[in-house]
């Protein structure tokens, strides 16, 4: 298994520097994401935002990605590239988007996702609602569940109950894809160690001071089966049923955790865990 990378106190702060800019852009991408806009266009919004901040895109040449954030709309799970694809009322879609600063000679990265339906909730069926309110939800409770876990598989554990207790108060059960999963993240994008987001058998890495981890379910409406097309990058359900995807990274700090690409730290989001995030501002 590769290193994982323990951040100390000032690197948090960088990485949290980077992590505001990534707030930034879902900020934006949320006021532009309308009913008759692309893809594309949302693409330029996600460049402008990283270029005020003087940050750069750790997504734009990433193993040769073309953009500077991952679109991915209804069917298609993760990794979506923008195109001329006109949003319309009612669609669901996920917006992964990162940045890097740099400091100390090296880079300091940021990682966040949101899915949003276009033209307000109303817009969409009850279960495309359904699907991204469970899918936020799983992330947080597994955000909280890091405050006083002791391993990495509290994440995966976190994800399955609260898809197990929506199958009785909604009445059907979410995917958990299994294809990809959560990664560490600091002076690269992505790092040791993967974060599961479904139980498995083994031991995982124990939580320690310092670690940054990014947690990120993806859930479907249907099955977890996935495909990848062409282009080598945009998954879709095989199925074609709606995915959603939920993302932030979050810092174990000697007094507690802090959600580093939350404005507010992951005060609101984890609230009703009882966990009160460490602020860093």
């Amino acid at each position: 298994m590769s290193r994982i990378e323990l951040k100390t106190h000032d690197q948090v702060h960088y990485m949290r520097r980077a992590g505001l800019i990534v707030a930034d852009i879902h900020r934006a991408l949320r006021e532009a994401a309308m009913p008759g806009i692309t893809t594309r266009e949302l693409d330029v919004v996600s460049a402008d935002t990283i270029a005020a901040h003087g940050a750069t895109s750790n997504f734009l040449g990433y193993m040769g990605y073309p953009a500077t954030v991952c679109i991915s709309v209804n069917d298609t799970i993760v990794h979506g590239i923008p195109d001329d694809r006109v949003l319309v009322a009612g669609d669901i879609v996920s917006f992964d988007c990162g940045a890097y600063i740099e400091a100390d000679g090296r880079q300091w990265h940021g990682d966040a996702a949101f899915t949003m339906i276009i033209g307000g909730d109303d817009a969409a069926p009850l279960r495309r609602q359904q699907l991204n309110a469970i899918t936020e939800e799983s992330m947080w409770a597994a955000l909280a569940g890091l405050a006083s876990a002791r391993r990495v598989s509290a994440v995966g554990e976190a994800v399955e109950e609260v898809v197990d207790d929506h199958v009785v108060s909604d009445g059907w059960e979410a995917g958990i894809i299994e294809d990809y999963t959560g990664h560490g993240i600091g002076t690269a994008m992505h790092q040791a160690p993967d974060v599961l987001n479904f139980r498995a058998r083994g031991i995982s890495p124990k939580l320690r001071t310092g670690m940054v981890l990014a947690v990120e379910p993806m859930l479907t409406a249907g099955d977890i089966e996935t495909v990848t097309m062409e282009d080598g990058w945009t998954t879709k359900t095989v199925d074609h049923s709606d995915a959603a995807h939920w993302e932030h990274t979050i810092a174990l700090l000697e007094n507690g955790v802090s959600v580093l690409t939350a404005p507010d730290a992951g005060a609101a989001g984890l609230a009703p865990y009882g966990v009160t995030p460490v602020v860093l501002d």
